[in-house]
């Protein structure tokens, strides 16, 4: 009688994002016991593996092998192995390629575990001093010009409190666009080389931010928290301001569907409440 093969299990294990003690009791547990680890950059994986005495072969995975990585590792999964994946910092799937393995295994019915362990960005906000009940993980922004602008434009009105990941040589531009699109008057806490020797903070505004990184070289990892959108209260409007409102735009050319958007648009009302209130005015009030 033939048995079935049972699947192996993909270990989501979570490595500091700079101290080496950060890392789980857990974690170097699961990473000594799986059968293979597949790693983002090998050699620095190999540096974490050699301070706990973990010997463990490796697989390459990254961005750029994925396409190929995936089918070798759900094979070995498919087949009863055990398999932890990492990250150079942090935890794995948090804007890096781990996501696509994880979705195929998911896929496929292979077993997936997290192990937790740190992360920048919770890190970051855990000390930021800004409104952490409510938050947003926007990862690293777009790099083209565009999709840049229209990423900022929509995070513009965000309320929440919003974390952003960036490089060194990006962060004065990122600064400047944040400027262009949310004003400089927005806080923002900086946060640099977390958990490492050189830790930093940096709290205030994102004009001040800016000045303050155009007189110095940026170096590290940043985690970037601003503050979300000041919520702007508006007028009660009542039906007849609102019917004088769209007579006055009906006026000027603009048709009900266009004058609808603009006053919804100027009083966060529902543009379908606004229309259907267009519809009772008569032509000859025009």
């Amino acid at each position: 009688m033939q048995t079935l093969q049972k699947s192996g299990t993909l270990y989501i294990v979570g490595t500091p994002i700079g101290n080496l003690e950060d890392i789980s009791f857990r974690a170097v547990r699961i990473l000594k016991q799986v059968d293979a680890i597949a790693a983002e950059d090998t050699r620095h994986t190999g540096k974490l593996l050699h301070h706990f005495q973990i010997k463990k072969p490796q697989i390459s995975y990254h961005e750029h092998n994925q396409l190929q990585r995936i089918p070798e590792i759900l094979e070995r999964l498919h087949q009863g192995a055990t398999i932890a994946l990492v990250t150079d910092a942090g935890m794995p799937g948090i804007s890096d390629p781990g996501y696509e393995l994880v979705k195929a295994c998911v896929k496929n019915g292979i077993t997936v575990v997290p192990i937790p362990g740190a992360s920048a960005a919770i890190t970051a906000l855990s000390a930021a001093g800004l409104p952490t009940e409510r938050f947003v993980f926007e990862g690293f922004l777009p790099v083209k010009g565009k999709e840049r602008h229209q990423r900022l434009e929509m995070l513009q009105s965000e309320s929440r409190t919003i974390i952003l990941y960036e490089a060194p040589h990006r962060l004065r531009a990122t600064l400047q666009d944040l400027i262009n699109i949310f004003g400089g008057e927005r806080q923002i806490v900086i946060a640099r080389e977390l958990t490492k020797l050189h830790e930093e903070f940096w709290r205030g505004t994102i004009e001040k931010a800016l000045d303050y990184y155009s007189q110095r070289e940026p170096q590290g990892e940043f985690t970037l928290i601003i503050s979300g959108s000041p919520k702007i209260e508006t007028p009660i409007l009542s039906e007849e301001s609102i019917k004088s409102e769209l007579i006055k735009l009906l006026k000027q050319g603009m048709s009900r569907s266009d004058a609808s958007r603009k006053i919804a648009e100027q009083t966060s009302l529902p543009r379908r409440q606004i229309y259907q209130l267009s519809l009772t005015i008569n032509n000859q009030n025009l």
